[in-house]
C-alpha cells in the first residue's frame, strides 16, 4: 500500500515538474520560443481556440518567430489574439503570414521576468510540497493495516522523492535565469 502510495506522489510531482517546465517557456526570452504563444487562445469562427491548431509556428532566425495560418481568413483574428496577449510583441501582418520581431529585453526588463520566474518556481516548489502533504495524510490513514517502521519509512522515502523533485525544479529555474541572462 505504501509502494502504491508512494508510486502516485512521484507521478504527480512529476506533474508539478512538467507544468514547472512549461509555464518557463510561456516567459519570454530575448530568443524566439513557439512556446511563448502555447496560451494565445484565437477567437477563431466563435470558438477559443489555441493558436498551435489553427496555425503553424517557426523561428527562422534568432529573434523571429513566423505564424502561418493555416486558413489564412483567421489571418486578423490571430494578429488580434497576439496582441491581446500582451507578450510585449508587435504582430507584422503582411497578408500570408505574421512575422513577431523579438527585440532585445533591458536590464529592468530581465530582472522583472527573473521574479516572475522565481514566483512560478516556488509555486511548483508548494504544490510539490502539498502532495508530499495529501500522501502522508493517506499514510496516517492506513492506521493499524501497516506497522509504524513502514510508515516511517515511507514517510523517508517520500522526503526523498519530495528533494528530488524540488532540486529539478531549481535546476530547471537556473537555467532559466541563465537564459534570460544572457545578452
Amino acid at each position: 500500500m505504501i509502494a502504491d502510495l508512494l508510486t502516485e506522489a512521484d507521478e504527480k510531482m512529476s506533474r508539478v515538474v512538467e507544468n514547472t517546465a512549461g509555464e518557463f517557456g510561456t516567459v519570454r526570452t530575448g530568443r524566439a520560443n513557439p512556446g511563448l504563444l502555447h496560451r494565445v487562445m484565437v477567437d477563431y469562427y466563435g470558438t477559443p481556440t489555441p493558436l498551435q491548431q489553427i496555425a503553424g509556428l517557426s523561428v527562422p532566425e534568432g529573434r523571429m518567430l513566423i505564424v502561418t495560418p493555416y486558413d489564412k481568413s483567421a489571418l486578423g483574428d490571430i494578429e488580434r489574439a497576439i496582441f491581446q496577449a500582451d507578450l510585449g510583441l508587435n504582430p507584422a501582418n503582411d497578408g500570408n503570414i505574421i512575422r513577431l520581431v523579438f527585440p532585445p529585453l533591458t536590464e529592468e526588463r530581465r530582472k522583472e521576468l527573473i521574479r516572475v520566474v522565481r514566483q512560478l518556481a516556488e509555486e511548483g516548489r508548494v504544490s510539490i510540497r502539498n502532495v508530499r502533504r495529501q500522501i502522508k495524510d493517506d499514510f496516517r490513514a492506513l492506521g493499524g493495516d501497516v506497522s509504524e517502521d513502514d510508515v516511517h519509512k515511507g514517510d523517508q522515502d517520500l522526503q526523498d522523492l519530495t528533494r528530488r523533485h524540488v532540486e529539478h525544479i531549481d535546476e530547471l529555474l537556473s537555467r532559466k535565469e541563465t537564459e534570460l541572462l544572457e545578452v
